[in-house]
């Protein structure tokens, strides 16, 4: 069960913390275009065809890896579990997600703005800092399904590595087995995440300090969903 985090007493430490993390991530937004495809990666694609297995796993990891939307919703996922068990079906729920729209998306070559589905996946770090916070079940009345909402999003996160792999312009030649080799990158980027969140996750919740600061942490996590919800919006309107 998640706990309630949301007492008065608990305020002040939280918006210094988030006024510091939506300063941060406004810096950072406007020097970067939410993980994008670089354009030595792009130029090296376009130049390739055939089967190129290990680049494009490299390429997939690298992607998940750098993909920091993507981390933050997976941190929002894993906060308040501590079984193994339970951190294995959620994650598994949001890799069958991501990898069947990714799949889909690009082979099929679903041409959606990339601006409008990493805004959806903005407003999903923003869901589950709500969620660990225990907001959205004073607001409904109910607890809403935490497996349904991991899965749905998933398939919303697959969607928008479709459209950054669409802008590898990939060849025809040997296109199935190069995307299912870059969504094993991808699982790959995502258990050395994964990985990483968990060791240090593992260290904090041993310290005082984490029923201390686990909500200020949630509310730096909402902050910066809406800084990434707002920073592809104005590129939906602006960017032709």
């Amino acid at each position: 069960m998640i706990p309630d985090l949301s007492r008065a007493s608990w305020l002040l430490k939280p918006l210094a913390t988030a006024l510091l993390a939506l300063t941060a991530l406004l810096a950072f937004a406007v020097a970067a275009h939410a993980h994008g495809v670089a354009t030595s990666d792009a130029g090296y694609i376009a130049e390739i065809t055939g089967l190129n297995l290990l680049p494009y796993v490299y390429l997939g990891a690298k992607h998940m890896i750098t993909g920091y939307d993507h981390i933050l919703f997976l941190l929002g996922v894993i906060f308040f579990l501590y079984k193994m068990e339970h951190i294995g079906i959620y994650v598994s729920l949001f890799a069958i997600g991501h990898s069947t729209t990714m799949l889909l998306g690009v082979y099929f070559n679903w041409a959606i703005s990339s601006f409008f589905i990493d805004a959806i996946i903005g407003l999903s770090v923003v869901y589950k800092a709500l969620d660990n916070v225990g907001a959205l079940q004073r607001w409904l009345g109910f607890q809403p399904d935490t497996k349904a909402a991991t899965l749905i999003f998933g398939l919303f996160h697959g969607l928008g590595l479709a459209t950054k792999v669409l802008e590898y312009n990939m060849s025809e030649d040997g296109l199935l087995p190069n995307l299912i080799a870059f969504n094993v990158g991808v699982e790959i980027g995502q258990l050395m995440a994964l990985g990483t969140i968990l060791i240090l996750m593992g260290f904090w919740r041993r310290t005082r300090s984490f029923w201390k600061l686990a909500y200020s942490a949630n509310v730096a996590m909402l902050c910066a969903g809406f800084v990434l919800f707002g920073y592809q919006l104005v590129g939906l309107v602006v960017v032709p």
